[in-house]
C-alpha cells in the first residue's frame, strides 16, 4: 500500500512564508506516512493571474531555484516523492505554468508545463504563461509511474490518455479554482478521466480568500473506476491522505479493456 498527500494551503504575499507552511504540512504527511505529496498550481504564491500586471513576472523563478531547493533537501530528508508546482522563468520573459517533479533522492527527473491555458475572469493567465512545451512525459519515481494535468488541463482528455499509454498509475492535478458551483464538474471530468484510463487520478486544491477569489479546497482521489478513496476535502488548510493499492490499475484494466480495446489507427481525424 501507498501512501500518498495533497496539501491544501493558503498563500499569502510572503514567498517565504508560503515555503515555510508548505513544508511544515508537508513534514506532517510524511509523519503519517506519506510516500507522494503535491501541492496546489503556484503553491507558494498568492494567486497573482487574478489581474494582469508586468510587476508580477518577478515572482518567476528558476529550477532550481529556491523553492525547489528547499523541496530537494525536504525530499532526501524524508524520502518522499514532491510534485512542486510553480511560476517557473525559462529564459528571459519567457514563463511557464510548471510542475517540478523531485524524487525521493532529492533529484530532478524532470518536470510538466500546463499545455492548456485559459483567459477567464480572474484567470488572467495567457498574460503570464507560455503554453507547455514537453508534451505530457511521466516520471518514474522510487514509489509510482506518475504523470500531472494541471488544473485546465483535466478537460482535456487527450493528455490522461497519452499518460495512461505511457504508463501512468496516477495522475496528479494540482488547481487553484474557486468558483465552488464548479466543483461537480471537477469532480466528473476527473473521474471520467480515471475511468478512461484506468488508473488514480488526486486532485490538489487551494485554498484561502485572496482579494475578490475564495479558493475552495475539496481535494480529493479517485481509483480506477472512478470511485472515491478520498471524499473531497473542506476548505481547511492540510493534509488529505489516500491509500493506494498500485495493482488495481492492472486488476481494473484487465476488467475494464478501454486500453486494450483502443483502435489507434481508426483515430487520425482528431489530428
Amino acid at each position: 500500500m501507498l501512501t500518498v498527500a495533497g496539501i491544501q494551503i493558503a498563500c499569502g504575499k510572503d514567498k517565504r512564508e508560503n515555503l515555510e507552511k508548505a513544508l511544515y504540512l508537508a513534514g506532517i504527511a510524511a509523519e503519517r506516512g506519506a510516500k507522494v505529496i503535491c501541492f496546489p498550481e503556484c503553491f507558494g504564491l498568492p494567486w497573482f493571474p487574478a489581474v494582469a500586471d508586468p510587476k508580477n513576472f518577478r515572482l518567476a523563478e528558476k529550477v532550481p531555484g529556491e523553492t525547489t531547493g528547499a523541496l530537494q533537501e525536504f525530499a532526501r530528508k524524508n524520502e518522499t516523492v514532491v510534485i512542486a508546482p510553480i511560476y517557473e522563468e525559462d529564459l528571459d520573459g519567457v514563463y511557464y505554468n510548471t510542475a517540478v517533479i523531485i524524487d525521493a533522492d532529492g533529484e530532478i527527473p524532470g518536470k510538466y508545463r500546463k499545455n492548456h491555458i485559459p483567459q477567464l475572469d480572474n484567470y488572467q493567465e495567457k498574460f503570464y504563461f507560455k503554453p507547455g512545451d514537453l508534451g505530457f512525459p511521466v516520471f518514474k519515481t522510487k514509489y509510482a509511474t506518475i504523470g500531472v494535468q494541471i488544473c485546465w488541463d483535466n478537460f482535456f482528455p487527450e493528455g490522461s490518455r497519452i499518460l495512461a499509454l505511457k504508463g501512468a498509475e496516477i495522475i496528479f492535478a494540482p488547481t487553484a479554482t474557486s468558483i465552488l458551483a464548479s466543483h461537480g464538474k471537477w469532480e466528473k471530468a476527473i473521474a471520467a478521466n480515471a475511468i478512461a484510463n484506468g488508473l488514480f487520478v488526486f486532485r490538489v486544491n487551494r485554498v484561502g480568500a485572496e482579494e475578490k477569489l475564495s479558493f475552495y479546497g475539496k481535494s480529493f482521489c479517485v481509483d480506477p473506476n472512478g470511485d472515491f478513496m478520498v471524499e473531497p476535502a473542506g476548505a481547511a488548510e492540510g493534509a488529505i491522505l489516500a491509500d493506494i493499492d498500485l495493482e488495481r490499475v492492472k486488476a481494473v484494466r484487465e476488467i475494464w479493456t478501454f486500453l486494450r480495446d483502443r483502435r489507434s489507427g481508426i483515430y487520425g481525424e482528431l489530428v
